[in-house]
């Protein structure tokens, strides 16, 4: 989550050379377990001895979900395949006997719906609905704390169940929710219930012959895998490493691919900052993509893997658009990570602040973060938080106006202005109450709207909508899911009548494209031109916090 959804100029233009290998793989792979606990296994980084032999380190293989709850729609299709002189081997069980399949063509995937010999019943007890896993992790925390056991799934927005295993029985999930009910904790607990005539099975079309197999381990000679989700060749993607299909928690199927961590980031790296990025700005976006994910290994316990390739982890596409640049930075930082008192800092980054970074705290539920807090985004001296709060709306609106000497005000998106109709307004609203169960889902229509709180950097953290039934408040990054208008929580709102006497809707204005938490990765851009090294750049972003190579010292 970082939750970024960065869209830079440069990715447009980013080159698609595909290796013909990737080189990393011929160094001989270190496979780690992770316990459910949060433990990470490090990179035991190799010191280079005094007769001077090359240092090394050894990889953790990652377990990244690249195609999520495959089977959702009935006409979903995959096809992987193998490279030029290459095979792929497919492995499953059949019985008590693991078989092993091994062709040169490609391998279609589909599915096929299974009529059930009698109506499954599929239900979990939601403890609430959430746009993020930091929010939801939080409130994990929470109802851990009360003594309910829980556990954090994303079947569609992050949500936290009462723990499947142990709430096991309907008996047991209705008395934990009349019990909660009871006691007025939340009025968004509900039990989803799905009950299914047929199942989603996976159809393998091998050799011209069909296979219906649920758990299949794949892999090939050259470690290379290319991954189709369309008709098209040329939206296929590449891989490296092996790939697991494996069912998920949600009725559905996850291709998952293990991948070395400096691997990996070969396919982070491009995509997320661009190729063509200044080369301090490329080694501290490889330097945060690294502590990101072995911070991160924990969010799909649920479907046993570790990551999502999206923008709710970091983007990920594999070999696809890795560039000498990128690949130079991630070379030039191996086993570097960003630390504060010995441990992994939370790698938050975004596109762009508009200005000013935000604490973790005026984003999402739960303890700030000593090194995550606002700074104004400028090399120069241009705005003092000290004595000018942009919790005060004058003074918010006065800094939002401002648009030069900022790191990223040469960039489209630091500052911007949306108008939406009320109709409009009304219809995301409605959609987004309805997910999370909100009884004010039935509203008709809105009368108002105002910010009644923000926080030092700006930030909404309560924004107050007058309906036909009532008001209500949302809070924090509520206001981004809620509405398609704003990119950001950093804007204010005008009212509009266009000419007439009622309120035809309202513009947002504001600035920066992201949650705005950490590193501005436009605002690192500018920084390295301005002559920046990758450690200055990190610390001015994370203050107090510092580079340091991995080892068994550093704490999650």
């Amino acid at each position: 989550m970082r939750q970024n959804q960065f869209v830079t100029k440069q990715r447009a233009n980013l080159p698609q050379r595909r290796t013909a290998r990737d080189n990393q793989l011929s160094h001989k792979i270190l496979y780690w377990h992770f316990p459910r606990t949060l433990l990470i296994g490090f990179c035991l980084l190799g010191l280079t001895a005094a007769s001077g032999s090359e240092s090394r380190s050894k990889d953790v293989v990652l377990k990244i979900g690249i195609v999520q709850r495959f089977g959702e729609q009935p006409t979903a299709k995959l096809q992987l395949e193998p490279s030029k002189g290459d095979r792929l081997k497919l492995r499953f069980k059949t019985g008590n006997r693991e078989q092993t399949l091994v062709t040169q063509n490609p391998v279609k995937l589909e599915i096929a719906m299974q009529a059930l010999p009698q109506a499954a019943v599929d239900e979990v007890l939601v403890l609430g609905t959430f746009r993020t896993f930091e929010t939801a992790e939080d409130s994990a925390q929470k109802w851990r704390e009360q003594g309910i056991e829980v556990e954090i799934a994303q079947p569609e927005r992050w949500q936290v169940w009462a723990k499947r295993d142990v709430y096991n029985t309907p008996l047991l999930r209705r008395l934990l929710l009349q019990s909660l009910q009871a006691s007025d904790q939340n009025n968004l607990i509900y039990l989803d219930t799905k009950v299914s005539q047929k199942t989603p099975l996976v159809s393998w079309v091998i050799n011209g012959n069909r296979y219906s197999r649920n758990n299949v381990k794949i892999s090939t000679d050259k470690n290379l895998i290319r991954v189709n989700k369309t008709e098209n060749p040329d939206q296929a993607r590449l891989y490296a490493g092996e790939m697991n299909l494996q069912p998920n928690a949600y009725g559905t199927y996850t291709l998952v691919n293990l991948v070395p961590l400096e691997t990996y980031l070969r396919g982070v790296v491009p995509n997320e900052i661009g190729a063509n990025a200044p080369k301090a700005s490329l080694e501290a976006q490889a330097i945060l993509a690294r502590t990101y994910v072995l911070r991160n290994l924990r969010r799909f316990a649920v479907d046993d893997y570790e990551l999502c390739a999206d923008t709710h982890c970091q983007v990920y596409y594999g070999l696809n658009g890795v560039a000498p640049n990128t690949d130079k930075a991630i070379a030039a930082t191996r086993g570097m990570v960003l630390t504060y008192q010995n441990q992994l800092v939370d790698a938050l980054y975004s596109s762009t602040t508009g200005g000013v970074t935000a604490s973790f705290s005026d984003i999402w539920n739960g303890d700030d973060r000593p090194y995550l807090k606002p700074v104004v985004d400028a090399s120069l001296n241009i705005w003092d938080l000290s004595k000018q709060n942009l919790a005060d709306e004058n003074n918010f609106q006065k800094f939002i106006t401002l648009e030069k000497g900022f790191n990223e005000s040469e960039w489209d998106l630091f500052r911007w202005r949306k108008e939406s109709s009320i109709e409009d307004i009304t219809k995301d609203l409605q959609k987004f109450l309805r997910v999370k169960k909100s009884p004010y889902s039935k509203l008709k229509s809105i009368q108002a709207m105002s910010v009644v709180k923000r926080s030092a950097s700006g930030r909404i953290l309560d924004l107050a909508i007058k309906s036909d039934i009532g008001v209500f408040t949302l809070h924090k990054d509520e206001v981004r899911s809620a509405f398609a208008a704003p990119i950001s929580t950093l804007f204010y709102l005008q009212p509009l009548n266009k000419g007439k006497p009622e309120l035809w809707g309202y513009a947002f204005v504001g600035g920066g494209f992201g949650h705005g938490v950490g590193l501005s990765q436009t605002g690192a851009q500018n920084l390295a031109k301005l002559g920046w090294s990758n450690q200055k750049i990190l610390q001015f972003y994370y203050p107090g916090t510092q580079v340091k190579l991995l080892s068994d010292e550093i704490k999650p």
